[in-house]
């Protein structure tokens, strides 16, 4: 096992799970894989004792910043701490509004740890775009190895289960799992359990009847 994957936050666990480690494009739908990344920030953020969610609004609860300059920045974003969770902020429209966002700053935070490597493409030789593959297949292996002995064990654990959830909400599970319709559908089972992807998922849901709504969408990604 790579020593560096227990230091990962779950953004990162995440991204690494999703991006195809020799293309650096993601195994689901890359707006999908924003809600994730945002979500599983809320979700480390949460772990650590930074911040509670009640009925959908999170309030900061310990404003003292987290080593990770990546958690620090995003929670001294969020409202200050104050009484009672009405000056909170909704999860679901927080992690829409600031997805894109979110999941460069933590992209960026990889390149600058010489995780991921950076690469500009252009879509008809005009619109430049990137790709993140990785810097040392070694570590994405170990987190896929991890994951997949968390999903063999059941998930038995708070950090394995969020983990898990924020997979299926943003329809990476058939990717990623390795024990068939059954652990998928325990994975999409905790979303429910999890407020980050339950979050996440509404605002997946969102997008895919916004597409069916409007114009035929195609595409990336498998269902939740």
């Amino acid at each position: 096992m790579n020593p560096v994957a227990p230091e990962l936050t779950l953004p990162e666990e995440l991204l690494l799970l999703a991006l195809d480690p020799q293309r650096g494009k993601p195994d689901c739908r890359n707006r999908f894989l924003e809600y994730g990344v945002a979500g599983a920030v809320l979700a480390e953020l949460e772990l650590r004792g930074r911040i509670a969610e009640r009925l959908g609004r999170v309030r900061v609860i310990s404003p003292s910043a987290p080593q990770d300059p990546l958690l620090a920045q995003v929670l001294g974003s969020l409202p200050a701490p104050d009484e009672g969770f009405a000056g909170g902020v909704g999860a679901k429209p927080w992690i829409r509004r600031t997805g894109r966002y979110v999941e460069e700053l933590c992209l960026e935070h990889l390149v600058g740890r010489s995780v991921l490597r950076r690469e500009t493409h252009r879509f008809l030789g005009l619109l430049p775009y990137h790709r993140h593959p990785v810097a040392d297949p070694a570590l994405p292996a170990a987190v896929r190895e991890r994951f997949a002995a968390t999903e063999a064990a059941g998930f038995p654990d708070p950090r394995g289960r969020t983990l898990a959830a924020l997979v299926s909400a943003i329809g990476l599970s058939g990717a990623v799992a390795q024990g068939g319709r059954r652990s998928r559908s325990t994975m999409r089972g905790l979303v429910h359990d999890e407020w980050t992807a339950y979050a996440v998922r509404q605002n997946v849901r969102q997008d895919k009847a916004n597409r069916s709504g409007g114009s035929a969408g195609g595409g990336g990604g498998g269902d939740d």
